[in-house]
């Protein structure tokens, strides 16, 4: 019987962000499960909307779990981190011999040694293995895909939907690129895009991601997948790309040059869709209730700190009388409201930490729910899973409508139960905020499909002009119908 190993880790890195990801955040997990090894993985994974999870599910081969790792999207993954868990892959791949490998990998993971971590991965697999050993990988639609990950791997496939519902799916078909590649190898097609494209822009919800995406089902070839690329990432393969795999070459070749047409072509259509965040907020209050605000330059899922005040502090000068914020990341006042208990008032200094970006909101509150933030999320994206997010609380901000949910670890609100986790029903406020991208319309359009995008300062910036890049390769449009890198100095 074929063997197959298979293993995860999972990193999206914003070099950007102002905090490194250690070894202890793959270890403790959040919204996705913790560090798991071994055969336990089959119990784990199952169910999960992970691509791992849905490679498990719809391989027919005896299968070798190996690991799955996985941490929130933040600063360079530090060396012993990736040493150690790369290392423990390897290791285990060579000592086990597989007929083949299929890693769960995200393809925007970034080191201090390595730019490139994922193709460091697979040259490291890939001499472990041979030559001659089916070698496959599922990747994040954001992923930063290199030449180096296209000639490594002999199957690479991508999510389809952002917000990214067909995680598992994407790890199912995976598994079928497998079982084509152990009766013989495919020809393969690669091209990288030379366009940024900002995470709200590249929602597939929208055009031009939506037809983009669905060309992918007319192309008469074995394998064909987009990479949007992850843009607040300072290294040379930042940006889309483009794979395709067929028996026939000419045919592989052909349907990557039609992608490649219809990316450029529709560069003009691409829309950050932000509004400033004064502006948002009373667009907002001229809508029907309810409407989502997000605040996508703070998105944890993109590296943002989640802790920025910006969309808060304009609904306080609105004076919004009903509004709902999830979730802001401050361990400090989640404890301050536990110690103090549920009814209590205190007067506490909400997030502003890294005052780059915004400084604290200073407020009185009343305690009204506390949680110990282990729960189960039942969205489109997350549903199945079982969140270990550490203390949670409800807070009131005395004299206003407003209320803001804070908690103790970093996650971005891609789940109408990040509210109700403290007994806040989301379709029942007039403005509910979230920090997310765009993962969360997932679930948040099953109350409405009033959705706006606020402009707040966060290490996420949308308008891609603004990153200080300065390791781009040369010639690569930093944002659409934009400059192109270097920027022109006169």
């Amino acid at each position: 019987m074929t063997r197959v190993a298979v293993a995860g880790f999972q990193h999206e890195t914003n070099t950007f962000a102002p905090f490194p990801t250690p070894l202890s955040l793959f270890e403790t997990g959040g919204a996705w499960p913790a560090l798991t090894r071994g055969e336990v993985l089959h119990d784990t994974m199952r169910g999960l909307n992970i691509p791992l999870s849905g490679f498990m599910a719809a391989c027919p081969h005896e299968m070798i779990p190996i690991l799955w790792a996985g941490a929130e999207p933040g600063g360079y993954v530090e060396d012993e981190a990736f040493e150690a868990i790369t290392g423990e892959i390897v290791a285990a791949v060579a000592e086990a011999q597989p007929d083949a490998v299929y890693l769960d990998l995200h393809g925007a993971m970034v080191t201090r040694a390595f730019d490139d971590a994922e193709a460091e991965i697979l040259r490291r697999l890939r001499a472990t293995v041979g030559p001659d050993v089916p070698l496959v990988a599922s990747f994040d639609l954001h992923a930063n895909l290199s030449p180096a990950v296209a000639e490594v791997a002999d199957g690479v496939t991508l999510y389809r939907t952002y917000p990214h519902t067909d995680l598992a799916e994407t790890g199912a078909r995976t598994a079928q690129l497998l079982d084509r590649l152990l009766q013989g190898p495919l020809a393969k097609a690669y091209a990288q895009v030379d366009l940024l494209v900002p995470i709200t822009a590249q929602a597939t919800e929208f055009e031009p991601a939506r037809s983009l995406y669905a060309m992918l089902e007319d192309l008469d070839v074995t394998s064909a997948d987009i990479a949007m690329g992850f843009p607040p990432a300072d290294i040379p393969d930042c940006g889309p790309s483009i794979f395709a795999y067929d028996s026939d070459p000419t045919k592989a070749q052909a349907a990557v040059d039609r992608i490649a047409a219809a990316f450029s072509a529709a560069e003009a259509q691409f829309d950050a869709r932000l509004e400033p965040a004064d502006a948002c907020v009373a667009h907002a209050l001229t809508l029907p209730a309810p409407v989502v605000i997000a605040d996508p330059q703070d998105n944890p899922g993109a590296g943002g700190t989640g802790e920025t005040t910006g969309v808060l502090q304009a609904l306080i000068d609105a004076q919004v009388p009903d509004a709902v914020l999830s979730m802001l990341y401050d361990p400090d006042a989640a404890a301050k409201a536990h110690a103090a208990g549920e009814g209590a008032e205190i007067e506490i200094a909400l997030g502003g930490t890294f005052t780059d970006y915004s400084q604290p909101v200073i407020a009185t509150v009343r305690v009204e729910r506390l949680s110990n933030g282990v729960f189960d999320f039942t969205g489109p994206m997350y549903g199945g899973a079982r969140a270990h997010l550490g203390p949670i609380a409800r807070l009131k901000l005395k004299g206003t409508g407003i209320t803001v949910v804070v908690g103790s670890r970093r996650s971005q609100n891609a789940d109408q139960e990040m509210f109700r986790v403290v007994g806040i029903e989301p379709a029942d406020h007039a403005l509910v905020c979230v920090k997310s991208g765009v993962h969360f319309m997932a679930d948040y359009l099953r109350i409405t499909d009033r959705i706006l995008f606020a402009e707040a300062p966060g290490a996420n910036p949308c308008h891609l002009d603004t990153l200080p890049f300065t390791r781009l390769r040369a010639g690569l449009r930093i944002e659409p119908s934009g400059p192109r890198f270097p920027p022109s100095k006169t």
